[in-house]
Order: structure tokens, then C-alpha cells, then sequence
């Protein structure tokens, strides 16, 4: 093969894993979630077989499915988008990263504090908007960082354009970056600004990832040695902490981030284009927004087709999601611990249901073995049976 686009749909799982209880998760489908909206309309995905995928529930199956199908279960102990990402690019992580329930220690905050010079205010998770109302104002008056954590392993900065420059910001999520490792090597630092007046705060499109880096070689990594472009739009670049990518773009939104992928698509490149599309997590999971999130998958479905007629004889789309977080789950706002489904399609590939296949790192081997290129991973290939 060519070139393989390779899209994930943050948090787009479909029902619970074995395992879902000891994460905290009961009863946890989010494309079931989705199926009773009104707002769903994905003709496309029906078609290339998303409703014929071992467990998936509200979606009737097709007679003919044209793509490739499986349900892929997580290897690794986590739900969080790090571990989920990596797992995708090949690497099995048996221990979650770091979490903070009930905020940060005092070890970790004292460094921190003494490096920026500045207090901290917060300190426990936090929804993002939440936490800006309540400590907005005094963040303004007194000049110490919002930090904050969620149920992922996380280390957030909030702060005031005004008060906190874009780069000064920046620098400080460095020096919490390089002080975070180890047993407190929480999967990302994140950048997360805002503007307005009190009672009237908005977080900005300026926020950054500050990520932990692959413990072991990636896709990313064997595809860029291998000679080959690996491009990568939205957040890739930044899960991946920069590494085996050798062009990258961040997205404003999901309809931007298929904008990005419709102009690689027309590019001639030889290798991997790795998307994320984050909007289904950010915008409608967390936030418990079932027919937001059902919005943004009709809006997916409607952009397939356009992808796939710029598609060679030997090209492949390849299309996931990194975990679970169910919309219609009201017990927390986190995400959820699901299997994700797989959607392989292009003219070279035969329509076949594969089950359910152990670890997400099967996409990481199969890619590689497609591409050609060597990759040590624990994961299966299964190219030679999805190819005509």
C-alpha cells in the first residue's frame, strides 16, 4: 500500500469491556448512546459496516458491507487518550499513568511553584470551564496559575491572556513538563487559556499539549525511518510529543481537521496521515451532550464519501476511536472504558468481520506490515485478510 489515513474518532467506543467495573463504568456505550438521538444520521458508516461490528447495539447490520470490520478490546490499563494513542501506534501500557483525585502533592507542587514564581490556586479536578468561573477573578487579582487535574492524568494550567502571555504560559507547562516524571509522569501538561471579565470567562483556541514520550518506539517512529511522511492532524503531534512526525497541523474543530485531511489527500506522498478528531470528546462527550455528539457523527458520515473519492488503488482508510466517553453516562464526565470499533475501507480491501481482536495495537502491526516497514509491537497483523 500507499498510503494509509488512519482517523480516529476521540471517544468513540461501543460497549463496555470485561473489565469496564473496576474503571468505574457501568452499562457505558457511547455509539448506543448516539443511535437514540435524532441527530444521528450516518448512512455512510452503516454502509461501510459500523452496524455489522461484533456487540454493536442500535445499529441494524447490513446485508453487503463494503469495508472491513472488527471490535478492537484495550490491552493497556487505561481509558485516557495517551494510552489509548499509543496503544493504536503499537505500544502496550500494562500500568496506568498517574492520576490525582484529590489534587497534586505538595512534592510536586513546591517545585513548581518555586521554578514559575507564582502561587497555585485549585488544585483538584476540575471541569475546565468550572474551574475558570470560580477562580478566574481571583487568578486576575493575584496573579497565581489555575491548576488543576481531571479523572485522566493530566496537569492543567489555566490562566488569563492578559495576565499570563501565550509564551509565558507556555514555559511554565515546560518546566512542569520536565519536573513531571517518573512516578508523577502524568500523560500530558496542558496549556489552557482564557480571556473575558468576571462571570464572563471563555477558554481560547490557544490551548497546547505537553506530553509525556513513548516509552518504546511508535508507527510514527518505524514510518518516518522507514524514509516515509507521517502527517499528522489535530492532536497526534502533541501525544506523540513531536516524535516520528514529519509534518503536523492542529485543527480549530472537527470540520477543520477533515479539511486538513481532504488537502493531504490530495497531496502525493508515500506513508501514514494520522488524524485526530477531538471535537467528539471535548465538545460533546465530557459535557454529556448526546445529540451534540450525534450532530458531529452525521457530520463525519457526510464527509466520508469526499475522502474516499480521492483515494488511489492503493490507498486505505483506516477509521477508530481511542476509548470511550459515553454521552448519556451521568455518573461521571469522564471517559469511559469501552472497546472501539475498526472500519477499514478502500478498493484494495475485502469486506470481511474479523470479531473481536485483543489490543488496539493490531492497527499498529497491520499498518506496519502495509506500509512495508518493521515494527516490534505486540500486535497481530491482519493485512493479509482484509486485502483482496
Amino acid at each position: 500500500m500507499k498510503r494509509v489515513f488512519l482517523i480516529v474518532l476521540d471517544s468513540c467506543g461501543i460497549g463496555q469491556m470485561p473489565d469496564a467495573a473496576a474503571f468505574g463504568d457501568f452499562g457505558v456505550n457511547t455509539l448506543r448512546s448516539c443511535t437514540r438521538s435524532e441527530k444521528l444520521r450516518i448512512p455512510n458508516l452503516r454502509a461501510a459496516g459500523l452496524g455489522n461490528i461484533e456487540g454493536v447495539e442500535g445499529l441494524a447490520p447490513v446485508p453487503n458491507p463494503c469495508g472491513a470490520v472488527c471490535r478492537l478490546a484495550e490491552a493497556s490499563m487505561g481509558k485516557d487518550t495517551t494510552i489509548g494513542h499509543w496503544e493504536i501506534a503499537g505500544i502496550v501500557s500494562p500500568d496506568p499513568l498517574p492520576t490525582y483525585p484529590n489534587g497534586f502533592p505538595e512534592e510536586v507542587l513546591a517545585p513548581f511553584r518555586a521554578a514559575t514564581g507564582r502561587g497555585v490556586l485549585a488544585n483538584a479536578p476540575w471541569s475546565g470551564t468550572e474551574v475558570i468561573a470560580a477562580y478566574g477573578e481571583e487568578h486576575i487579582r493575584t496573579g497565581d496559575l489555575i491548576v488543576y487535574t481531571s479523572a485522566d492524568s493530566v496537569f492543567q494550567i489555566a490562566a488569563h491572556e492578559e495576565v499570563v502571555p501565550l509564551e509565558q504560559l507556555y514555559e511554565y507547562c515546560r518546566i512542569a513538563r520536565a519536573q513531571l516524571v517518573g512516578r508523577h509522569g502524568v500523560g500530558r501538561v496542558i496549556a489552557r487559556p482564557f480571556i473575558g471579565t468576571p462571570g464572563h470567562f471563555t477558554r481560547t483556541a490557544n490551548r497546547h499539549d505537553f506530553s509525556l514520550e513513548p516509552p518504546k518506539q511508535t508507527l510514527l517512529d518505524a514510518v518516518k525511518a522507514a524514509g516515509q511522511e507521517v502527517l499528522a492532524v489535530g492532536k497526534i503531534f502533541d501525544i506523540f510529543a513531536g516524535r516520528g512526525t514529519t509534518e503536523h497541523v492542529y485543527n480549530r474543530s472537527n470540520a477543520d481537521g477533515m479539511a486538513h485531511t481532504l488537502a493531504y489527500a490530495d497531496r502525493d506522498f508515500r506513508g501514514l496521515c494520522f488524524v485526530n478528531l477531538v471535537d467528539f470528546d471535548m465538545l460533546y462527550g465530557h459535557r454529556r451532550d448526546v445529540d451534540g455528539y450525534a450532530a458531529a457523527l452525521t457530520e463525519f458520515d457526510a464527509f466520508l464519501p469526499r475522502l474516499m473519492e480521492k483515494l488511489g488503488e492503493d490507498d486505505i482508510v483506516m477509521i477508530t476511536a481511542d476509548h470511550g466517553c459515553d454521552p448519556a453516562y451521568t455518573q461521571t464526565t469522564d471517559h469511559t472504558r469501552e472497546y472501539v470499533p475498526l472500519l477499514v475501507l478502500g478498493k484494495g480491501v475485502k469486506p470481511v468481520n474479523l470479531g473481536t481482536r485483543t489490543g488496539f495495537c493490531e492497527i499498529a502491526a497491520t499498518v506496519a506490515e502495509l506500509l512495508g516497514v518493521g515494527l516490534e509491537t505486540p500486535g497481530r497483523s491482519f493485512a493479509k485478510e482484509i486485502l483482496k
